[in-house]
């Protein structure tokens, strides 16, 4: 067993365990870094359970004990050293700026550093081929989601924006079919009505694609394919530099694998804004 099979587990077994196992499972897919540094006290402190519930659900994973899960941890951050460790939130109030330039370029760089090569490889696949792609995202995650259906109506047809119109969500989802793509942005706090149409996709067959802040997101559970954004930062709200910049890339990436297609469509779309002279002249 590695991290991404413990993680793989967790997540499978997240929806059925008890409630202190589940804190558990919630703060080791949450905050790798921290369970594999902290020690077990403190771990059944932050959990809120006893020590031995610690050393019970290792052994339910198939662990010789809970050293053997943080060995776990531990590896993960060795694979990955880049990403070993947070930034600290803002410096002084006076270079304001330079924090959050700092920070975002950090997020960004995290972001794409962790991305998993199959579930790229999937996501593009589907983005080109399905044959309806569904888009949602709402309150902070609005934005990232609005850029994904604005980028992909570039290079594709019938990609499609839910939850913009107050209350139509169930409308919209019985529109979904088997073989779609239903695109999810969400991070914590996460909102009901994304986490609700994720699933609801899942179940009804189409291909789901999350984007979110980590394992224990209730989007990761559903999702084929599933990318992780740094959002952390010393902004009024958590940073979404880190999810436009993926957003992006999987538009390009899609656009390339699209070929001939995806540039007629491109050519299609500056016609058609040229024609009904869309834009100003400066």
């Amino acid at each position: 067993m590695d991290f991404a099979e413990l993680q793989r587990v967790l997540q499978g077994r997240l929806p059925d365990l008890a409630a202190g196992q589940r804190r558990v499972a919630q703060l080791v897919l949450s905050d790798p870094e921290g369970c594999a540094f902290r020690t077990i006290g403190e771990t059944a402190r932050l959990a809120e359970v006893h020590e031995s519930s610690l050393v019970r659900f290792a052994h339910g994973l198939g662990l010789s004990g809970w050293p053997a899960l943080t060995a776990l941890c531990r590896e993960r951050l060795k694979e990955k050293a880049q990403l070993v460790g947070r930034l600290e939130a803002a410096g002084a109030a006076d270079d304001l700026l330079g924090s959050i330039a700092e920070q975002d370029q950090a997020n960004i760089a995290r972001t794409l550093a962790t991305i998993d090569p199959e579930h790229w490889e999937q996501a593009v696949t589907w983005l080109a081929e399905a044959p309806r792609v569904h888009v949602i995202g709402l309150r902070k995650c609005f934005s990232p989601a609005y850029l994904l259906g604005y980028l992909l109506r570039l290079v594709r047809r019938d990609v499609r924006q839910l939850g913009t119109t107050p209350g139509g969500l169930a409308e919209e989802l019985r529109d979904l079919e088997p073989g779609d793509v239903l695109v999810g942005i969400s991070i914590h706090r996460y909102h009901r009505d994304t986490a609700a149409a994720v699933e609801f996709a899942a179940r009804r067959g189409l291909h789901v694609i999350a984007l979110t802040d980590n394992a224990s997101s209730p989007l990761a559970r559903h999702a084929g394919a599933c990318f992780y954004a740094e959002s952390g930062g010393v902004t009024i709200l958590r940073s979404m530099a880190g999810f436009v910049s993926l957003v992006q890339a999987l538009v390009t990436a899609t656009a390339v694998r699209l070929g001939a297609r995806g540039r007629t469509a491109l050519r299609d779309e500056e016609e058609l804004l040229l024609s009904l002279d869309i834009y100003v002249e400066p």
